[in-house]
């Protein structure tokens, strides 16, 4: 575990476990890397280093008042990449996280990019605008962010409780550890900084990074994502992406790297197979 310096001086916190060839995590709104821990363990004890680090304003990084937008997000990114010099990595993001990377690829290209994985990911454009009339009503996210600025606890709670795992669809059985876990790394990420992120995953249009790809791409979305809604995410992406490979989890929630964490991890480590360890 470490700290790298980025430009502006925000420091960003990241784990690095096992050896091998890297494999880099990006985690969702508004959790931090401890939310990618079954994978990471999973991955570091078959044969990878894993680096999974906690998003400027969101656990235990810097909660800086600017930045909380996706290039600076990218650019954190990069400048981790850089500072333990990875080469030939798999980059993988989940929801936010999926963002993150997509927009990393449109900024920094792939030289270090082996691989990239989206899981129940943000991209291409989750907002419903003019030229995205099939994305999610801006007044969902309008309703998140008040719910944020009104009691964001409660807020945690109640997603944690209902949509992001699917624990509110008959005989769901989501634990309370699992529950309660969502809602403490939520509320370790900054006020402000969780606030802005909700703009920036749902109003940045991840398009023409997606364009940029070219290097195999692992598309996994559930299809009872309440979230990121498949046919906005995971099937979007995937048909935008040349050559992507789209696993779908039939039945399972936004959550999955909780709620189907161990096919998950398979699925990961056969991708990465595939490259070489």
């Amino acid at each position: 575990m470490g700290f790298i310096a980025t430009a502006d001086g925000a420091e960003i916190f990241y784990k690095d476990w096992g050896a091998g060839r890297p494999v880099v995590l990006s985690h969702g709104w508004p959790l931090n890397s401890d939310s990618w821990e079954a994978q990471a363990l999973f991955l570091a004890d078959n044969g990878y280093r894993v680096i999974a680090h906690d998003r400027r304003g969101h656990g235990r990084s810097t909660q800086t008042w600017h930045g909380n937008e996706m290039d600076t997000y990218a650019d954190d990114l990069a400048a981790l990449a850089g500072a333990l010099d990875l080469r030939d990595a798999t980059f993988v993001g989940f929801s936010t996280g999926g963002g993150e990377v997509a927009r990393y690829i449109g900024r920094h290209g792939t030289a270090r990019v082996a691989q990239a994985v989206l899981v129940s990911a943000v991209p291409p454009f989750m907002v419903r605008t003019g030229d995205n009339p099939d994305g999610v009503p801006v007044e969902v996210f309008d309703g998140i962010r008040a719910g944020s600025l009104a009691d964001r606890s409660q807020l945690y709670q109640t997603l944690a409780d209902g949509p992001f795992f699917g624990n509110n669809r008959p005989g769901a059985q989501v634990s309370q550890g699992i529950r309660d876990a969502f809602w403490l790394q939520s509320m370790a990420s900054g006020h402000r900084n969780a606030y802005e992120c909700i703009a920036a995953f749902s109003a940045t249009d991840f398009r023409d990074d997606l364009a940029r790809f070219d290097v195999p791409t692992l598309v996994i979305h559930g299809d009872d994502d309440q979230v990121v809604p498949f046919e906005v995410g995971g099937k979007a992406s995937a048909e935008r992406i040349k050559g992507a490979r789209l696993i779908v989890y039939p039945g399972a929630p936004h959550g999955i790297t909780d709620t189907h964490k161990e096919q998950l991890g398979r699925d990961l480590l056969d991708f990465l197979n595939e490259f070489g360890g």
